[in-house]
């Protein structure tokens, strides 16, 4: 299952996908942001046809807006089928490390796409695919808005990597993915490490034994049990400044704090509490 916008990154997922004999379907998402958005969705069913390929659109809205790139994201994800393959390439990877860097991502987040088995191209570099389906007999869909700097993954693209680029006075991407693989192995190494704090429950935890453990050690067991799943099953961790407050509980400094999701932190003797609490908290003490 592929999921394809038409663009030279997904044709091309598509035409290697084909090249290797696999079987495939391809998603196509039409989010009607554009006045050509429903021009590209007969585009990719005409190549579909011309490949013998079956494929299937998903329509969705998408307002414009704020945060339309997310909101873009998620709705993709709702509609498309669990597993669905996409054409990110290391490119992706290394526009995806900076924009997760400037949000103030730790390691996770520094580590995107690598194990990901959805995203098969990740070590191909953008212009090596688009090469690729440039000799073949098909055209790819350009989509105006990845040129439009009003969205910070354009700036990345076409502002940043090209200014780091100058700066290091060579390829920057190849090094961001690396970083991100050797990331993402140390991400593995401290689970393995922190398997026996995974099975320890919020509520069974003392707080006196948590005081004694490193700062790395309690920030990375509760940054694992304050997370939050949303309506997509999508895991967001609390943000840097929830889990310093989270600390303030734990360490006595504070009784409570409040967390995103009106939930609510609270030390109860020696034992923490998580709550809906929709109320007004004072976490001051």
């Amino acid at each position: 299952m592929l999921a394809v916008s038409g663009g030279p990154d997904s044709l091309g997922l598509l035409l290697l996908a084909l090249e290797a004999g696999l079987a495939v379907s391809v998603h196509h998402v039409d989010h009607h942001a554009r006045p050509t958005s429903s021009d590209d969705a007969k585009a990719v069913l005409a190549i579909c046809a011309e490949l013998g390929v079956a494929c299937a659109v998903h329509d969705v809205d998408v307002e414009p807006g704020a945060n339309f790139e997310a909101r873009a994201r998620a709705e993709r994800r709702r509609v498309l089928p669990a597993g669905s393959l996409t054409g990110h390439t290391m490119d992706d990877l290394a526009e995806t490390v900076l924009l997760n860097m400037l949000r103030g991502a730790g390691i996770d987040g520094l580590s995107p796409m690598v194990n990901d088995p959805t995203k098969p191209l990740r070590g191909l570099r953008r212009h090596d695919l688009h090469e690729f389906v440039d000799e073949s007999n098909l055209t790819a869909l350009r989509d105006e808005t990845n040129d439009d700097l009003k969205f910070r993954r354009n700036r990345v693209r076409h502002q940043l990597l090209p200014l780091m680029r100058d700066v290091a006075e060579r390829d920057v991407v190849p090094l961001l993915a690396r970083q991100a693989d050797v990331l993402f192995e140390e991400r593995a190494w401290l689970d393995e490490l922190s398997l026996a704090d995974a099975e320890l429950d919020l509520n069974d935890a003392d707080c006196r034994s948590l005081r004694e453990w490193s700062r790395a050690r309690l920030r990375r067991w509760l940054r694992a049990k304050l997370s939050s799943v949303d309506e997509m099953n999508d895991t967001h961790p609390p943000s840097a400044a929830e889990v310093e407050r989270a600390i303030e509980v734990v360490v006595g400094d504070v009784v409570a704090t409040q967390l995103s999701g009106a939930r609510r932190l609270a030390r109860r003797g020696q034992r923490l509490t998580l709550e809906d609490d929709s109320t007004t908290l004072t976490s001051n003490g």
